[in-house]
């Protein structure tokens, strides 16, 4: 069964068991900012499940209530069958959460880093030391370990950050903008770690504003925006709410962009999507023959077409397709 105001598919009778998070209706208001509104979701057990959206979606306010650091003021939800609200110890037993933000000691090596809390997840002694070596060679720092973290490069220390979170194994783990400010090398490496993660049966709720990231990892997405569900499914079931494809125009006259893309708008009845750099304008188009006409519509206009070409729809096209701006 499926809600068909935002894609959720509800869980039938028995499989609640399935799942590892499951919320209805939660809610998070900071005085008359509506942070969460109404959001609904089902994660089943041991998947990669991304959300996806802008800074200020609520992305982090949705993470922080289904970990326990933030009360819901509406709605209810269960993290491995554990109710937020009435079981949060439990809860938080569960889980583990790696926020955007490394929370280490950087003046402590990194083997120090991961005793110290071993010991604090009542590890004694030598257990405490081997359980910080064998996290340290999982996550390939095992070269590190007798180094100060403050002369970690970034992506080291979102290694070590992560593998902090998983000194007791968790049955989910919340990743929230797991990459955020790493070069793509070493967002390749932590991608790594976290299919790796997913594969030894850890859940993974990872929110992102990068949607190859979403794209790469998750299994199944939803996009927020404002607070709000606004959809949800695989990467391919989202590419294919926008129609038949893409079109992508270049103009060769900048100058004429914006007569271009109110062409466009009219033709195929979608927003027109600037490009980044260069005169480049991209649309939904419902059949390769809107394509077409749109097309024709600007050339009998006296502009000139340099190059276009008709594609599916890339992730970021979907997310400005469904909510008329980009993601970051």
């Amino acid at each position: 069964m499926t809600d068909t105001s935002t894609g959720t598919r509800l869980p039938r009778a028995g499989e609640e068991g399935l799942l590892a998070v499951s919320a209805r209706g939660l809610k998070k208001r900071f005085g008359e900012v509506v942070a969460v509104d109404g959001i609904d979701l089902d994660v089943p057990k041991g998947m990669i499940f991304a959300i996806l959206g802008p800074n200020g979606a609520g992305k982090t306010t949705l993470m922080r209530m289904l970990s326990t650091l933030a009360k819901p003021d509406g709605g209810s939800a269960a993290v491995m069958g554990h109710d937020l609200l009435n079981e949060p110890g439990e809860v938080r037993a569960s889980i583990a959460m790696t926020g955007q933000f490394a929370s280490l000691d950087e003046d402590l090596t990194g083997r120090d880093n991961l005793v110290l809390l071993a010991r604090l997840w009542g590890f004694r002694g030598r257990s405490a030391k081997q359980r910080a070596d064998d996290l340290l060679a999982a996550f390939d720092l095992s070269d590190a370990a007798t180094r100060q973290v403050k002369t970690y490069s970034g992506g080291m220390r979102r290694r070590l950050d992560i593998a902090a979170s998983l000194v007791v194994t968790p049955g989910v783990l919340f990743l929230d903008e797991p990459t955020t400010g790493l070069d793509p090398t070493a967002r390749q490496g932590v991608w790594r770690m976290i299919r790796g993660l997913a594969q030894s049966g850890v859940t993974i709720l990872l929110t992102t504003q990068y949607l190859d990231e979403a794209d790469q990892l998750a299994a199944r997405i939803a996009v927020i925006d404002k607070g709000r569900k606004i959809a949800e499914g695989t990467s391919r079931e989202l590419k294919a709410q926008t129609g038949s494809g893409f079109l992508h125009v270049a103009i060769h006259d900048p100058m004429q962009i914006e007569k271009a893309a109110a062409i466009l708008e009219a033709r195929l009845k979608h927003k027109v999507r600037r490009g980044v750099e260069g005169a480049e304008l991209s649309v939904t188009t419902d059949s390769p023959k809107d394509a077409s006409d749109a097309i024709a519509s600007l050339i009998d206009s006296g502009i000139e077409v340099s190059d276009f070409r008709l594609g599916s729809p890339s992730l970021d096209e979907v997310f400005f397709s469904l909510t008329g701006h980009d993601a970051s």
